[in-house]
């Protein structure tokens, strides 16, 4: 539950003022890799984020890499393009990952082994996950904010 609440806080210092409806708040940490947070839904006590990862992958691969087959290349994208959906609770202030790459509800505890072979405390280490990469985007991350001029 202390995660929860410290992924609150800090999601409200990534988002900023960025919090209407569509609005989106663009993390760039180096020439491979930027953040992108959406707002999707807003209602009174909650809102709905996705935090996704970009990375640019054709500067960063050599050409000879490159040529793969086609299947290895449309493999790829999903793997270097992690997103996952975030629930806001601001009664409670606590955010929670709901979703996360393929896995649509993320439970709190799976039997081990699965089917899909998720760890016991799966959700308990996306949340970890997510706490990583708002720490990454509050400390090495450079966001374009337009400049005003009076």
């Amino acid at each position: 539950m202390s995660l929860c609440a410290n992924n609150y806080f800090l999601l409200l210092k990534v988002q900023a003022d960025q919090t209407q409806l569509d609005e989106q708040r663009h993390f760039f940490i180096n020439d491979y890799l930027a953040y992108k947070i959406t707002v999707n839904e807003i209602t009174r006590y909650t809102s709905l984020i996705t935090f996704e990862q970009k990375t640019f992958e054709q500067q960063a691969f050599k050409a000879e890499d490159r040529q793969q087959t086609s299947l290895e290349h449309n493999a790829l994208p999903s793997v270097f393009h992690p997103r996952m959906t975030i629930r806001l609770y601001h009664d409670a202030r606590m955010a929670e990952v709901i979703s996360s790459q393929d896995v649509r509800q993320v439970k709190p505890r799976y039997d081990y082994p699965n089917v899909q072979m998720h760890q016991q405390d799966e959700k308990q280490q996306i949340n970890q996950f997510l706490n990583e990469w708002l720490h990454l985007c509050l400390h090495q991350g450079q966001v374009k904010v337009p400049l005003l001029t009076s």
